[in-house]
């Protein structure tokens, strides 16, 4: 599909500018920032380009571009303010700064927004003209998903911001309840498409948002490896927190004698 063609050209250039960048300023958490940005650009360009009703298309359109761009924006604010993550930072050690596995992963990240753009493309493709219900459910999706990342990240950044917190794990707040609560509402995010590709001849293909994202969160770039820098930078603490607190769904942590809130 030619429109797909477009969402590949521009996330390789997109990512490549990325690289540039990382060589500057030693940085590869700036990919977190442009797969954001580049989800979001595809979602309008595929709103712009598709050939279904006008409704659904504009949904996207906005949803997934206002989704997208706050994310960016507030991983911008942390790769601009902050080092480089420790996730990072390891690879860049294990690969010893080798630029080919960076620049390498760095397009890899361009195919990851082409694959995390198919939903969209069910969307942008919806004939169905009677979407009322549906978007107003998939708006109420996005707002409850999009408000509780938001919440979680402002309640990280500030236990992060006091010096007093150093080495210690967050507790406050949505991070009582999940050790991940911002993966947890960026998964939910991702039926917001699923609600609006409904009629759509490509409505299975919404599904891939969800799937792909619970498995790369669960269990390959997401949880594994922010848990396996906690645990080099936290210790004991976060052993403690692994032990009561679930991982990804929110629920009633377990009690603990080892912490006292």
């Amino acid at each position: 599909m030619k429109d797909l063609i477009w969402v590949l050209a521009g996330a390789i250039v997109l990512m490549g500018l990325g690289w540039l960048w990382h060589r500057r300023h030693r940085n590869i958490g700036i990919v977190d920032v442009l797969w954001a940005l580049g989800l979001a650009m595809s979602a309008v360009l595929l709103a712009l380009l598709g050939d279904g009703a006008w409704l659904p298309r504009i949904a996207l359109g906005v949803l997934a571009g206002l989704w997208g761009s706050r994310l960016a924006l507030h991983l911008w604010h942390r790769v601009r303010s902050e080092e480089e993550d420790g996730r990072y930072r390891y690879l860049r050690e294990h690969w010893q700064g080798h630029q080919g596995k960076i620049s390498g992963f760095f397009m890899a990240q361009a195919m990851l927004i082409l694959l995390f753009a198919l939903p969209f493309i069910a969307v942008a493709l919806n004939p169905n003209p009677h979407m009322r219900a549906w978007v107003v459910a998939a708006a109420a999706v996005w707002l409850l998903s999009v408000a509780g990342e938001t919440l979680a990240d402002r309640q990280l950044a500030r236990f992060r911001a006091d010096p007093a917190n150093r080495g210690r794990t967050c507790r406050d707040g949505l991070w009582r309840y999940s050790r991940h609560p911002n993966y947890f509402f960026e998964w939910l995010h991702w039926f917001t498409y699923v609600l609006l590709a409904v009629g759509s001849p490509l409505w299975w293909l919404a599904w891939a948002g969800p799937v792909l994202m619970y498995l790369f969160l669960r269990y390959l770039s997401g949880i594994p490896f922010t848990e396996k820098q906690a645990l080099r930078s936290r210790g004991d603490d976060y052993r403690t927190y692994q032990r009561s607190t679930p991982m990804f769904f929110p629920w009633i942590p377990k009690p603990s004698k080892e912490h006292s809130p």
